[in-house]
């Protein structure tokens, strides 16, 4: 089996060393990769400028292909044309430092190259340790593993990825996995305002996840109370309850 690599924290973060590390014995790993953080890069690609690459090694070893873009630039560059005649079985987005449970998952970079993967008619996966700081890598590696190797033997429907949250506690405390949905929620915003050198205003933005949805199902709740949240995404996003209301918008002109 060939699986290929991406994360939004860049080829040099920890997190996807862990997960080259934890499901090595799965399959052929091939890594492409952003070649700095592109954390919250939604699905973003490069239209207006050239896509760089470059060899990243580790340990006296090709490791892959960093790539001066997006997460979905990574995933379209690899499928598209660095893989096209040997393409992947399998892509694996992650491990992400920090959530992508609720509305994150809209602008989340991991997510989109998972996402992109599924667009472009291969299975993807979308891994995230939740927390910033003192990550349980251990924990977020294993969890890895298992789910890679039970993806790679039932994959999920064409269109549909799985988006595994992972709590930041010690193996040993780990209560298991559960099915969960996404979280209903939205960020409240908040821009705090500086002066650069010139006098010039510059905003920092920051904000915090408002929970919509308080249900135990939800991927928030789930992560919360000890286990792994998986959560199937299905690109096809139309709301079917709400099309009858705008078909009785037949204006003729």
């Amino acid at each position: 089996m060939k699986i290929l690599l991406c994360n939004d924290d860049g080829i040099h973060a920890r997190g996807i060393a862990e997960l080259h590390s934890s499901i090595g014995h799965i399959g052929d790993l091939h890594v492409c990769a952003p070649d700095t953080e592109r954390s919250a890069a939604g699905h973003a690609i490069t239209l207006t400028d050239p896509i760089k690459t470059f060899s990243v090694e580790k340990n006296d070893q090709l490791f892959g292909t960093a790539v001066g873009g997006t997460p979905a630039d990574c995933i379209k560059l690899a499928l598209c044309l660095l893989h096209k005649d040997n393409p992947p079985d399998l892509v694996v987005s992650g491990i992400n430092l920090g959530s992508n449970t609720g509305i994150s998952v809209l602008y989340s970079g991991t997510v989109s190259a998972a996402s992109e993967a599924v667009i472009l008619g291969v299975p993807a996966i979308a891994l995230s340790l939740c927390t910033y700081q003192n990550p349980h890598w251990e924990t977020a590696a294993k969890v890895a593993s298992e789910i890679v190797a039970r993806v790679a033997e039932n994959p999920l429907p064409d269109g549909t990825l799985l988006n595994v949250n992972i709590p930041n506690v010690p193996l040993s405390e780990l209560k298991g996995m559960k099915a969960a949905r996404m979280g209903r929620s939205r960020f409240v915003e908040k821009f705090t305002t500086h002066l650069d050198p010139r006098g010039n205003n510059y905003y920092w933005l920051d904000g915090e996840l408002d929970l919509l949805d308080d249900s135990a199902d939800t991927d928030v709740r789930v992560v919360e109370s000890g286990y792994v949240a998986l959560t199937p995404i299905q690109i096809e996003m139309t709301a079917y309850k709400d099309m009858a209301q705008v078909a009785t918008w037949n204006v003729k002109y």
